[in-house]
């Protein structure tokens, strides 16, 4: 099979992704079933895509025929057989529930078609243990959209242990008739590219909240006159709920370093998940927090985090999960804008950033932190 051979696409979930999913398919000329376990979650849906193509409409990026045209080619179930057994790619996205994924992979690989290609929407679950739920391993891939996925370019492509080389041509080049850029993950490890080379900036915010100082907003002011939103802002933002439960993840399959301490634990259980619930490292009841940049820590500056990070995607080329480093920077670039670690790196100096990295694991006690061989090496050409 090759990319041409794609007519119809199947997008498992209606939620936030799935139906930013399910619009990219259609507004690339796709004809697309979207399904879900009930007609509610279909309308609320549909009413996302219809205003998103909306917005799109007022901004002349398309015209109102595109817009009919697009929605016509859009239909929706409750029924999975009705949606997937003549569709030629099918994208799961689902909650990040293993069983759940594997009961719908399992489901959907007896219903459809010997050629269709099944993918999943997982930020960091494991496609090998994902395509081991169904009879076509060789046809399962991780196809890693970000939220939001009409606006965000980076889509993670990520082969399993059976991946075929087809099935990740065909993903990839999906992708780019989805107008994203596709970035392939070339052994399956957990966080894959992004949000592995963001987990140890993670964990430094939980370190920091244990420890009690600085406190959100004075390390955040360190970080607002640089970006859209700053650290312990956007993790509000997220939910902090998701940060906790990614730290869990990364406890059990890279380090105990990630086991959420005392106090993350204690906001999760008093439901302070950010702006979801109201409150959380801030106040969101009156709409964004106002940070005072004039409350900056002297503590830390923007090289930790820089530093965390280039580390980490050391570790992506040791463990062979990217073999280029121009690939990580051009996932890291497209995923939350910026410039690439190793760009950054080769300005700031790796002998700087492994200073870092060696305070900050003496700090905190932490070997997730230590620099790597790689890392110390400098050697890395982009």
């Amino acid at each position: 099979m090759q990319i041409d051979d794609i007519r119809k696409i199947a997008v498992i979930g209606a939620g936030a992704m799935g139906n930013g999913i399910a619009q990219l398919g259609i507004m690339a000329g796709y004809d697309v079933c979207m399904r879900d376990i009930k007609q509610e979650y279909l309308d609320k849906g549909t009413q996302s895509i219809n205003a998103s193509l909306d917005k799109l409409v007022a901004k002349g990026k398309i015209s109102k025929e595109a817009r009919a045209a697009a929605l016509n080619r859009l239909t929706t179930t409750t029924a999975t057989a009705e949606a997937v057994s003549d569709a030629d790619f099918v994208i799961e996205a689902v909650p990040e529930i293993m069983k759940l994924k594997q009961d719908v992979f399992t489901e959907v690989d007896g219903l459809v078609l010997p050629h269709t290609i099944l993918a999943t929407n997982t930020s960091n679950m494991s496609i090998s243990e994902i395509a081991d739920s169904t009879k076509r391993p060789a046809k399962v891939i991780g196809m890693h959209f970000f939220n939001p996925a009409v606006l965000m370019k980076l889509v993670e492509v990520i082969r399993g242990t059976a991946t075929s080389d087809e099935t990740l041509q065909i993903t990839a080049d999906l992708a780019l008739r989805m107008k994203k850029v596709p970035v392939t993950v070339r052994k399956d490890s957990p966080g894959f590219i992004y949000n592995r080379i963001n987990a140890p900036t993670g964990l430094l915010l939980a370190k920091i909240l244990e420890q009690g100082t600085p406190g959100p907003e004075e390390f955040d002011a360190v970080f607002k006159p640089f970006m859209p939103m700053a650290p312990f802002e956007l993790m509000d933002y997220v939910g902090v709920d998701i940060a906790y439960h990614s730290q869990e993840y990364f406890a059990r399959t890279l380090s105990p370093d990630y086991s959420p301490g005392r106090k993350f634990k204690e906001m999760v259980a008093d439901n302070r998940l950010g702006k979801k619930t109201g409150h959380g490292f801030y106040d969101w009841t009156e709409g964004r927090p106002q940070i005072d940049t004039s409350k900056t820590t002297a503590d830390f500056d923007l090289n930790d985090m820089i530093a965390l990070q280039v580390n980490e995607a050391t570790k992506l080329l040791e463990e062979h999960v990217v073999d280029d480093p121009k690939e990580i920077d051009l996932a890291m670039a497209n995923g939350g804008g910026g410039i690439g670690p190793f760009t950054l790196a080769q300005n700031i100096g790796y002998n700087v950033l492994c200073e870092r990295c060696d305070r900050l694991s003496e700090k905190f006690h932490v070997d997730v932190f230590r620099p790597t061989r790689t890392m110390k090496s400098g050697n890395i050409t982009i």
